[in-house]
């Protein structure tokens, strides 16, 4: 597949569990900021572009080189879906893409060469969707509707060891790379043939609350040179915006889909 790739960066300024939240700063740098500059560092990204119905988040948007397109309010309520606004700013924008990537403001340490890997496997007809995810295995629960509760992924009766779990991974949101034209047939992310993205689980925060966003920033913190303390055990953490990404085969993980309207 060839054609246009285009960032898609859905941020509105409304928000609920933190406000003015994509204006929120990491690292010294806002939320929109970090996803725009995530986005143009990607060499296989020609267009980046911010979808909001905010004069301040459109400014920033355009101070960190991003196009803005204007979203209708009608788009930029709390229950308007990600997909509406994606859509819209595929209309709006003057070049038909043949991949569209959909980045979330709120993944405050989206890697580049994670961006560029995904997007090369559309590009080769892998996948129509390929979104990011982390391998994290973990047991899961759920209440009975009779009571007590029960496995959700695994049979309580067998206690498999971790490399013995079958594949499976966590959607991270952070960033969903969609063939074009699929998308604007289904209307929805999901379609067609989707795969896993692996990203680094050390950066696969997703900021909703005012807990996330202090972990988010004490992470940035941690990645600093000029920060980390000396401390081994403070580990090797590093910004993703300067460090090759983990890989990119699904391996053993579970875990629950994020919160829909982020944006």
């Amino acid at each position: 597949m060839t054609g246009r790739v285009i960032a898609i960066v859905p941020a509105r300024g409304g928000s609920v569990g933190v406000p003015r939240k994509n204006l929120q700063q990491v690292g010294g740098r806002t939320l929109v900021d970090r996803a725009v500059s995530a986005a143009r560092a990607a060499a296989s990204i020609h267009d980046v572009v911010v979808s909001t119905d905010d004069a301040e988040i459109a400014e920033e948007a355009r101070r960190a080189g991003a196009a803005v397109i204007a979203r209708p309010a009608e788009l930029a309520t709390a229950t308007a879906s990600s997909e509406s606004a994606l859509l819209h700013a595929i209309a709006a924008h003057e070049v038909e893409p043949a991949i569209v990537v959909f980045l979330q403001a709120t993944s405050p340490f989206i890697d580049p060469a994670d961006l560029d890997a995904a997007v090369a496997r559309v590009a080769a007809g892998e996948a129509d969707v390929v979104f990011a995810a982390v391998a994290t295995p973990v047991f899961l629960w759920r209440p009975r509707a009779t009571g007590g509760w029960e496995g959700v992924n695994h049979d309580p009766a067998v206690r498999l060891r971790r490399q013995d779990l079958p594949p499976q991974v966590a959607e991270t949101g952070a960033f969903y790379v969609l063939r074009a034209a699929g998308f604007r047939s289904a209307r929805h992310r999901f379609f067609g043939r989707i795969e896993p993205q692996l990203t680094d689980e050390r950066f696969a925060i997703d900021v909703d609350t005012e807990a996330d966003l202090a972990r988010a920033r004490a992470l940035a913190a941690l990645a600093d040179p000029a920060l980390r303390a000396h401390d081994p055990a403070h580990g090797t953490a590093h910004d993703p915006a300067t460090v090759p990404a983990t890989g990119s085969s699904p391996g053993p993980a579970a875990g629950a889909t994020p919160e829909e309207n982020r944006r």
